[in-house]
Formats: structure tokens, sequence, C-alpha cells
């Protein structure tokens, strides 16, 4: 496994950063300018999370898509930017762009697992839930890596 450093954000987890993420956070910076809270390296669905600052996404995204095609091209994987947010929901509801969330419900089971249930509007359920889950997928991931939630499901 690869050294990296914690850091510690204010309420969430701490979060450990591997050489290979640093070394993709550094990409975005040279390209975009924006700095990333976070990179997660989705090797199952052979794509890179970014987690971005309140207000950087569409400049991290670039005119027209430019600066995640670019990334993309140039690591071989998917790209994908998620802009970071203080509360939960405000977060789960950046994750889950552009479906409409509409609320999210946390349960604890009785084995300590965390359930997250994320209210979104009927028409944007299979957006919310995305090809094959991977949207659901990767909000399970970073949703894990904040706040130890286990399992998210769309309701």
């Amino acid at each position: 496994m690869n050294q990296g450093f914690w850091r510690r954000e204010s309420k969430e987890l701490p979060v450990r950063l591997t050489g290979e993420e640093l070394r993709y956070m550094a990409l975005l910076h040279d390209i975009t300018g924006v700095s990333a809270r976070d990179c997660i390296i989705d090797d199952e669905a052979s794509s890179v999370i970014y987690i971005v600052p309140p207000g950087m996404a569409g400049i991290a995204v670039g005119t027209k898509g430019r600066n995640v095609r670019r990334l993309s091209k140039i690591l071989g994987r998917r790209i994908e930017i998620v802009e970071w947010a203080d509360s939960l929901e405000n977060f789960v509801k950046n994750i889950f762009i552009p479906a409409r969330v509409l609320g999210i419900t946390l349960n604890k089971t009785p084995d300590g697992r965390k359930v997250l249930y994320v209210r979104v509007d009927p028409h944007d359920k299979g957006i919310a839930i995305g090809k094959n889950g991977r949207n659901v997928n990767k909000a399970r991931l970073i949703l894990k890596r904040y706040y130890e939630i286990d399992v998210v499901s769309i309701v």
C-alpha cells in the first residue's frame, strides 16, 4: 500500500491519501487551477472522483466539459467532480446532481451499520441510481470515506 498522510477535516473522518491520489490531485490543479479537497480512485468502475471546494465544480469541469475530457484522456479513466458541502444533506445533493434529492434519512441497524436512504424525485430515480448502479456505488464510496455510511439506498 502506498504511504500517504492523514488529513483532519471539520466533522468528517480523517482521510488517508495515497501517493497516486496526490499525483491525480496535482494533475487536476495543473489542468484546471482548482485544488481538490480529496481524490478517490475507484478501480472497479475505472473512475477518479474529485471532491472540490464549494463553487468550484464548474471551473474544474471546464467549458463544455473540456477539463474533464482532458483528464480522462490522460488518466484513461472516467472523471467525476463532486462539490464539497459542510452538511451531509447538501453533500448528498451534490453527489447525486443532476437528480433532485428531496431528503435523506440516516438509520443505524442493530448490528451497527449505517444506512442512508436518499429520497429523490420519482422522475429522477433512474438518474440517481445510474447505469448498473454506478451513482449509488459512487455515493457509497464517498459517504463511507467521510461518514462511515455502509449502505446507500434510493427511495
